[in-house]
C-alpha cells in the first residue's frame, strides 16, 4: 500500500544543463516530499530551477541524478496521472474552448468510454471553471483570463492524480488572478488533488498554499527552507488580510527571498 504521506517523492535530484559554454548545474541536492491533497508552491528568485523541477515532476525532463516517484512508481515520462497547466494556456487556436478539453478527454479516457461520456466529462470540466457558455469560442474570442480556465479545465478533465501549475496566473491583472486563485482553492478543496505550484508572487503562494518550498538562488539551486502555512481552510483573502499567523507567513517567505538571497547586482 502506497504512503499517502510520500505521494511525491523527490530523492537526490539534480539537473545538469549541457549549454556550449559547458555544462550548467541548475539543481542540486533537491530531496522532497509531498502528501496526497497537499498544496505545495515553489518560490525563488528568477533562474533557481523552479519551472526545471516541475518539468521533472512533470516527466518531461529526466533528472542527471537522483528519483522521483508518484504513487511509488518511477517517474520516467509524462503520464495522465500529472496533468500541467502552464502560463501561456498552450491552446490550440483552431479548436473551439469545448474541442481543447475533448481532446485531453478522449486521449485518456476514449479505450473505456461512450463517445457521450466524454462529451459529459468536457462539459462538466468547463462546468467547473464556469465557462459553459464559452464553449463553442475559440481562444482568439475569448479574454485571457478565460483561456487559463480553458488550461485548467483540461487538466482537470483528465481526473489527475496531481495537478502542476507553472505560474498559471502569472500573465494576468490582478482581478484576474484573484479570481481564479478563489476559483482555484474551490475546485482542489472538491477534487481533493495534489498540487504542486510555482510561483513568484508570495501572497499567492501564502493563500494557496498547506507548504511552501523556497528555493535558493541559481545555478545549482537547492531547497532553502520549507514552510508549514497552517492556515485553516477554506480560506478567504479578505479575512486573512488581518491575520496575524498570515503576516508571518508572508514575512518569513519574504525575508528568505529579499534578505538571505537577496540579489547581488553585478556591476559593470
Amino acid at each position: 500500500m502506497s504512503d499517502l504521506s510520500k505521494y511525491i517523492e523527490i530523492q537526490g535530484v539534480e539537473q545538469t544543463f549541457k549549454t556550449k559554454k559547458g555544462n550548467f548545474p541548475a539543481l542540486r541536492d533537491i530531496n522532497l516530499t509531498v502528501a496526497k491533497g497537499e498544496f505545495v508552491t515553489l518560490i525563488g528568485h528568477s533562474g533557481c530551477g523552479k519551472s526545471t523541477l516541475l518539468n521533472l515532476i512533470a516527466g518531461l525532463t529526466v533528472p542527471t541524478e537522483g528519483v522521483l516517484l508518484c504513487a511509488d512508481r518511477e517517474i520516467a515520462g509524462p503520464g495522465p496521472e500529472r496533468a500541467v497547466v502552464f502560463q501561456n494556456h498552450s491552446l490550440l487556436p483552431w479548436l473551439t474552448c469545448f474541442e481543447n478539453v475533448y481532446l485531453a478527454v478522449e486521449r485518456v479516457f476514449s479505450a473505456t468510454e461512450t463517445k457521450a461520456q466524454l462529451k459529459a466529462r468536457t462539459d462538466a470540466a468547463l462546468a467547473m471553471v464556469g465557462l459553459t457558455p464559452a464553449a463553442q469560442k475559440r481562444p482568439g474570442e475569448i479574454s485571457g483570463g478565460m483561456k487559463q480556465r480553458v488550461g485548467i479545465a483540461r487538466a482537470l478533465s483528465m481526473e489527475p492524480k496531481v495537478l502542476l501549475m507553472d505560474e498559471p496566473f502569472g500573465a494576468l491583472d490582478a482581478l484576474t488572478r484573484a479570481k481564479l486563485q478563489d476559483e482555484l482553492l474551490d475546485i482542489v478543496a472538491r477534487t481533493h488533488s495534489t498540487v504542486v505550484m510555482v510561483t513568484h508572487d508570495v501572497d499567492e503562494a501564502v493563500l494557496l498554499s498547506d507548504r511552501i518550498v523556497m528555493l535558493t538562488n541559481g545555478p545549482a539551486a537547492t531547497i532553502g527552507e520549507v514552510l508549514t502555512v497552517d492556515l485553516p481552510r477554506p480560506r478567504n483573502r479578505v479575512a486573512l488580510a488581518d491575520e496575524l499567523r498570515y503576516q508571518q507567513c508572508r514575512k518569513a517567505v519574504i525575508d528568505f527571498l529579499y534578505t538571505r538571497q537577496a540579489h547581488v547586482e553585478k556591476v559593470a
